[in-house]
């Protein structure tokens, strides 16, 4: 039942559309109807607001380590784990959006920020690493997320494993557009005008 009602809770924490929401609150334009038509961090990027999209990435973030965190202080790990899948499949299918969502990038970050911090630094390593050699926001996210569980593993986390490899599955489903300009050449890189 604690993971029934985690899961919930995550899912409707997870599901709040921060992109949408900070952008039409500062004056901006529905970013639904630009560029990708994702609500994340990187599409409100487009609008030319890099704080709208720094507070849009960290309210993403935010959002799955709040529902772990809570989760685990009033309930136990398996309820944590549940809050943050919860949360994680909220970004990416919200209700309020007819479950079109954002890519979850930032919010699989701030899950794995509330499960296993040591592992989210070396996430965040190795994106650093793969962004400053090729240049591409995506590869950086797609190969760090592909670590991510055998970092956990390594870490002596499996149950945290296990969730991220899920997590990862879909991470990667939700980034086949990315995949697909990726392997034909067409993928915009860091700093590039689009």
């Amino acid at each position: 039942m604690n993971a029934a009602l985690a899961f919930a809770f995550g899912y409707l924490l997870g599901s709040i559309p921060f992109g949408l929401l900070l952008t039409r609150v500062a004056g901006g334009p529905d970013i639904r109807a630009i560029g990708s038509g994702n609500i994340g961090a990187t599409n409100v990027l487009r609008t030319g607001r890099k704080g709208l999209a720094a507070a849009t990435l960290v309210c993403d973030m935010l959002k799955g380590t709040a529902a772990v965190l809570m989760a685990a202080h009033f309930a136990d790990h398996d309820a944590a784990l549940a809050a943050g899948l919860g949360a994680f499949l909220g970004h990416l299918f919200p209700v309020w959006l007819k479950f079109k969502g954002g890519k979850g990038v930032a919010t699989y970050i701030g899950v794995l920020i509330g499960l296993a911090w040591p592992a989210a630094l070396i996430l965040g390593a190795i994106w650093i690493v793969v962004a400053a050699v090729f240049r591409y926001s995506s590869l950086a996210a797609l190969i760090a997320s592909a670590l991510t569980p055998l970092a956990l593993w390594f870490l002596d986390k499996p149950s945290v494993a296990a969730l991220f490899l899920v997590l990862t599955v879909l991470l990667w489903i939700m980034h086949r557009a990315n995949i697909a300009r990726l392997l034909n050449g067409s993928e915009d890189k860091i700093g590039a005008k689009t």
